[in-house]
């Protein structure tokens, strides 16, 4: 339906519903006429197998530095191999986490959010960039089992905070996640629609 190509992110806390909402909105948006299409970070290029299988799946967690450094190096992968190209051909790129996972995160561990957006400078901006908003203990108890070395309760609280900074600053829009499934999607599929209007 439109020539150019679209850039959304979803983030929130583990657990939140994102990857859930990512492919509903895909989906949705491809029964409109969008030719949209589902990817998420890590990604699923080399340096994004090798996060998965050396930071996140392991007892203890890696350097934060070198946690940060990966994601920035997977993010590039990223951008090259799939969303860049997929936004020149005027698709719609949903990405189940982006930047601000990495700010959230990598914050969240200590890291100074100056340095992480520096070393993300490359990271082009989004479109839409949306955050979906759960309590913590709701999200931990969604998770049925803990799939990585970053999902407890007490990072999940501290990620959300910097999160909610980050809706602050106008990096991000808040979406309610606590209610029903279909009302959330419901609300993401308007903002996204109001803003493809936009670039009509």
């Amino acid at each position: 339906m439109s020539h150019r190509g679209f850039f959304i992110c979803l983030e929130g806390i583990d657990g939140c519903g994102k990857t859930t909402q990512a492919r509903m909105l895909v989906n949705s948006l491809n029964k409109m006429g969008y030719r949209a299409i589902y990817t998420a970070e890590p990604s699923r290029g080399k340096i994004g197998s090798f996060i998965k299988r050396y930071c996140l799946h392991r007892d203890k967690r890696i350097s934060s530095i070198v946690e940060a450094l990966l994601f920035a190096a997977d993010r590039v992968e990223h951008l090259d191999d799939e969303v860049i190209p997929a936004i020149m051909e005027g698709k719609v790129v949903v990405s189940d986490r982006y930047l601000f996972s990495s700010l959230a995160y990598q914050g969240a561990a200590g890291l100074d959010i100056n340095w992480i957006r520096k070393i993300n400078e490359y990271a082009i901006k989004p479109d839409l960039a949306i955050f979906i908003d759960v309590d913590p203990e709701v999200a931990i108890k969604r998770l049925k089992t803990i799939k990585s070395v970053m999902e407890n309760l007490e990072n999940e609280i501290k990620v959300r905070e910097i999160y909610l900074k980050l809706v602050e600053s106008g990096d991000l829009i808040r979406v309610d996640g606590n209610r029903s499934k279909r009302e959330v999607a419901k609300e993401i599929l308007h903002l996204t629609l109001s803003a493809l209007k936009k670039i009509k």
